[in-house]
């Protein structure tokens, strides 16, 4: 219960310094709504129009998650230079609830990102096609995958030695994460040895669960989905949600201890 309470004091400090700061939501709020514009109309006119831009907001969804871990990895990287880590070291408070404050305040942002793109979505034509529930399965796949996400920037922040090398490091491994995927094609569609590592990769799961139940289906002359992946997609993507946060939040701790050493 402690450590629950000292991570709600840092959520509380990481919201109002978005209250004073109201600049900070432009990340969080117009990055994803350029994204959907950009891809539902630009790459849509290509792709099928309507057809596409159905197929489309599943992986947005799930990009969003991905890239809004730099929130995370740049937020403690910049605590870490500032020194507000070592006077929260300096006070009796779990090092967990450290983190575990920043990553839940950053998904409080993410969430207001994600309802941003959803309106947004709906106005551009987009339909949950599924039941309320299959609706309420797909965005508990997409937010425990944030949360994965979230824990992996902090990861990639607690590991950087400055705030540039930690913005270099996160992006340098969300892009092709994210684009070698099928979030915005299908990735039947990929030559060679790109298509197995996109068949596998949790990205293309986590959007493949999404669309099967929101209910949007590929365009005409996009290729299926098929293999292991696409036929138990929505349990690999929990699958691998877990299994990296396993990994991350012991991780993550060490790496603090380290750097607050």
């Amino acid at each position: 219960m402690t450590t629950f309470t000292d991570a709600a004091v840092i959520v509380e400090r990481n919201l109002l310094t978005v209250r004073r700061i109201p600049t900070l939501l432009i990340s969080a709020t117009i990055q994803p709504l350029m994204f959907v514009f950009l891809f539902a109309y630009v790459f849509g006119a290509t792709f099928g129009g309507g057809a596409y831009r159905e197929f489309l907001m599943a992986g947005i969804f799930t990009q969003t998650v991905v890239f809004n871990a730099a929130f995370t990895t740049i937020g403690l990287a910049n605590d870490m230079s500032a020194g507000i880590i070592d006077r929260l070291r300096s006070l009796p408070m779990s090092r967990l609830a450290v983190i575990a404050g920043r990553v839940g305040s950053d998904m409080l942002l993410g969430a207001l990102g994600l309802a941003v793109m959803v309106v947004c979505g709906l106005a551009i034509g987009w339909r949950i096609r599924g039941s309320a529930l299959d609706a309420v399965i797909a965005f508990a796949i997409i937010g425990l995958f944030a949360l994965a996400m979230a824990w992996v920037g902090a990861v990639t922040g607690l590991a950087a030695p400055n705030v540039e090398v930690a913005q270099s490091l996160g992006f340098l491994w969300m892009f092709p994460v994210t684009f070698l995927s099928s979030a915005f094609i299908s990735a039947q569609s990929l030559p060679g040895f790109l298509r197995p590592i996109a068949e596998w990769n949790p990205v293309t799961a986590v959007a493949t669960a999404a669309r099967q139940k929101f209910g949007n289906a590929a365009p005409p002359d996009f290729p299926p989905a098929t293999g292991w992946v696409a036929e138990h997609a929505v349990g690999y993507s929990i699958g691998c949600s877990l299994v990296i946060l396993a990994v991350c939040i012991p991780l993550s701790l060490v790496l603090y201890r380290r750097a607050t050493a």
